[in-house]
């Protein structure tokens, strides 16, 4: 269980992961392990680990910042000029119908008044009221029409929601001064008796009956029953109008998610309390409380508990681990609980990392606008291609947070992830991997495997000639890779192990000395297995040099790796430490540096390699969980027609790839469009041109719109008059007389064009599109990028 999980450690910005402190461990505990101190730029302020926990995650949309309350524009777009011109109709109607009403100039309209109420309260040939009792009810029926007239012209002018766009938009301030105006008129409105609730209210009191104090105390109540709900409405309407609607919202969205998914407090983990593990539940708890325990152990050990509810036989490994080790439990083999520095912001509970937040700009959906956008496996497992120039911000912006969420989810056990990039290359430090090979570097610690870990000899030729022949054109990989195969076979069963870079390069050139040592080596070994291999490498001694044959390409190849740089690398002898995309069967994190500057041929040849080798390790995995990754920071000439289908193949191998290209022209032209369709994320940064915009044009393809023709016509009068009025007003405006026809129709556009994205799109934005394993898409998007800290 020690093996599982991995370790934790601290945040470095304010609301992105839970800061534990650590207090003393209450006397009589066991002892705990030492916490890692926090990164050196770590918040002075920020969120519990508790507050983090419980934070609402709300939301399964594709891209979706899930972690605390969502502020995206929900509301519907509206004209607010065209809002506001109908609120002011509405009002100056609502006065003129109110007016016309209360001095009788609207026919019975007190015609209800008079059939429900008795006859002897009214008189004469109008019908009015012949004492108290009908002044009394005359005076309720204009208070009952009035409050109808105003909420039927306010419904009609949609009064609130002029309110919010036209006035609560500009701050709290406007708000507050829009609520304050509203309530001082209504206020006058009863005041001068226009309306006349204070005559309803005093004028018919027996004041003759009271005393001063009863009278005052009964005004001062009567004066709070008219005035007070008018401030309460108005108080109401600035908080929701502004701020306070935001807040109602973000409740409203958390008791939602607390009712949808959590029912109970995680930091309790009822789930292992259910299983009988008490003790182990309430240390858990424990090490929450007390601040030992953060978002990386939380993970780590949730992962933990999954496997222990998918193999029962291991509930007793668990529960003795959380009781030796607290939040140390489960660690990761490499010990580490947590990165030593964060550069974005990240939430290990649903695996999200956030890359930046949705423009308000009209051609993003109106309900993803301001909210964040956030990438997890769900959609990595698409696989993502992203193209920008240099300096768009491809690795600061996108590689490195990606890279470092998988890193913190390695450490969860949830996650491998491999990241390739040229040495220099910002993506994060040696102390947040567990391996990092620097190939052509003599002080690296590790090697790299050039046969990626196997033992067949046809895989490994065939993964080799997809690395060194699979962008050559007019060569065929398949011819290659038997090549290949003709000399592996034969010198693994010769010498029990694959051939050095200087030795298959000999091979490949036919030199004598290497081919005589290996024929010999083979007739030396007598058995039925070595004959068939010379049958082989006499196949390949006849096939050397005749048309067609890729000895002589697969020989140049080769010889770009055996230089004196790489000396002492891709050791086949087990002298070296040589890591193996064999390991992605495990929660692993590794980092490798190609020397792309001085030596670009032969680290694009490395790239594509890898890239194979990833493709065929992450299908061949036995044990699925584990989301594995592999980040090219640069895949400019690595991509192959096999390695893009390769990469068609990952989502149902729980893996993905992250891709990141100057420009498409860095793909042959064949692939441009198969590479499009075998990924599920694209993206365009800002600065892309336009023969680069087009194809993405082309794969988010188009979608129906509304479209608004205007024409102009001058009208031509014919009357005398109407002519001469024209003409004055033609010399006073400068323009002729007019009438417009507006043409309304439904057209389909594409959703950005080639133009847009090379010219539309502000510095620090990109354009990303997102498709889910589960099949679920999100429309491009213009994003404004975080960046990293």
């Amino acid at each position: 269980m020690d093996t599982e999980g991995t370790h934790d450690g601290r945040t470095t910005h304010p609301g992105h992961v839970p800061r534990p402190a650590a207090p003393p461990a209450p006397a009589g505990a066991p002892p705990k392990p030492p916490v890692p101190p926090p990164p050196a730029h770590a918040p002075a302020q920020g969120p519990t680990f508790e507050q983090w926990l419980s934070a609402p995650r709300a939301g399964t949309d594709p891209g979706v910042w899930r972690t605390g309350p969502t502020r995206g524009a929900a509301r519907e777009a509206v004209d607010v000029r065209q809002l506001r011109n109908r609120a002011i109709l509405a009002f100056l109607g609502c006065v003129l119908v109110w007016r016309l009403t209360m001095y009788g100039a609207v026919p019975y309209s007190s015609f209800l008044l008079v059939l429900f109420t008795p006859g002897d309260w009214w008189g004469g040939l109008d019908n009015l009221p012949v004492d108290d009792r009908g002044l009394i009810a005359m005076e309720v029926y204009e208070l009952i029409l009035t409050g109808g007239l105003v909420y039927g012209f306010a419904r009609l002018g949609n009064w609130r929601t002029a309110f919010e766009r036209v006035v609560a938009d500009r701050g709290r301030p406007a708000a507050a001064l829009g609520a304050a105006l509203g309530a001082l008129f209504v206020v006058m409105v009863f005041r001068t008796h226009l309306v006349r609730a204070e005559d309803l209210a005093f004028g018919h009191l027996p004041y003759s009956e009271m005393g001063r104090v009863t009278s005052a105390v009964v005004q001062w109540l009567l004066y709070a029953l008219i005035y007070l709900p008018v401030i309460v409405f108005f108080v109401r309407l600035a908080d929701w109008s502004g701020r306070g609607r935001a807040t109602r919202a973000e409740a409203a969205a958390a008791r939602a998610a607390a009712q949808s998914g959590r029912s109970t407090d995680p930091a309790t983990w009822a789930e292992v309390r259910a299983a009988g593990l008490v003790e182990t539940a309430e240390r858990l708890e424990a090490e929450i409380r007390a601040g030992r325990m953060n978002d990386v152990d939380y993970a780590r050990i949730g992962r933990a508990w999954e496997s222990v509810q998918a193999d029962p036989s291991r509930l007793r490994a668990f529960a003795d681990a959380v009781r030796d080790k607290g939040a140390a439990a489960c660690g990761h083999p490499s010990g580490a609980r947590d990165l030593p520095v964060r550069a974005a912001r990240h939430d290990l509970l649903v695996r999200q990392v956030r890359l930046g937040t949705v423009e308000d700009e009209p051609r993003n959906p109106y309900a993803r606008r301001g909210t964040g956008l956030a990438l997890d496996p769900a959609v990595l497992g698409t696989s993502l291609l992203a193209v920008g120039p240099s300096g768009a911000g491809k690795t600061g912006r996108l590689v490195r947070p990606v890279v470092e969420s998988l890193a913190l989810q390695a450490l969860a056990g949830q996650a491998a992830v491999v990241a390739v990039g040229a040495a220099g290359a910002q993506l994060g430090p040696d102390a947040a991997y567990d391996v990092v090979v620097r190939v052509g570097d003599p002080e690296s610690v590790y090697d790299l495997d050039l046969y990626g870990g196997t033992t067949d000899p046809d895989e490994a030729a065939t993964l080799l000639a997809e690395g060194f022949v699979g962008d050559v054109p007019g060569i065929d990989v398949r011819r290659a890779a038997t090549a290949l195969a003709q000399l592996l076979g034969p010198f693994r069963t010769a010498y029990g192990r694959f051939p050095s870079v200087p030795e298959l390069r000999g091979l490949l050139d036919q030199a004598r000395p290497a081919l005589d040592g290996l024929r010999r080596a083979l007739e030396d070994a007598g058995d039925a297995g070595a004959h068939a291999m010379l049958r082989d490498l006499d196949a390949r001694e006849r096939q050397y040099g005749a048309h067609g044959d890729p000895g002589p390409a697969l020989a140049d190849r080769v010889a770009l790796l055996d230089r004196p740089a790489f000396a002492g690398f891709f050791d086949t002898t087990g002298q070296g430490r040589p890591f193996s995309l064999r390991a992605l069967e495990h929660p692993i994190r590794v980092r490798v540096d190609l020397p792309e500057r001085a030596h670009a041929d032969a680290s694009r040849m490395l790239a594509r390699l890898l890239l194979a080798q990833f493709n065929a390790a992450a299908a061949a995995r036995t044990d699925r969980s584990l989301f594995a990754l592999l980040a090219l920071d640069d895949a400019s000439h690595t991509l192959t027609p096999e390695t893009v289908r390769g990469v068609q193949r990952l989502r149902s191998a729980n893996a993905g790839v992250l891709l990141t290209l100057r420009t498409l022209d860095d793909v042959p032209e064949a692939l441009r469009i198969p590479l499009l369709g075998a990924v599920g994320c694209r993206m365009a940064f800002s600065g892309v041109t336009t023969w680069d915009g087009r194809r993405f044009a082309e794969a988010w393809g188009t979608e129906w719109v509304e479209t608004r023709d205007v024409t102009h016509r001058t009208v031509f009068a014919d009357q005398p008059l109407t002519r001469a009025i024209h003409t004055f007003r033609k010399l006073v405006t400068g323009k002729a007389v007019t009438t417009d026809a507006v043409t309304v129709r439904q057209v389909e556009r594409e959703r950005w064009s080639a133009s847009d994205l090379a010219h539309a799109v502000p510095p620090g934005s990109a354009v990303l599109s997102l498709t889910s394993v589960r099949g679920e898409r999100a429309a491009p998007l213009l994003v404004r990028l975080a960046g990293s800290a």
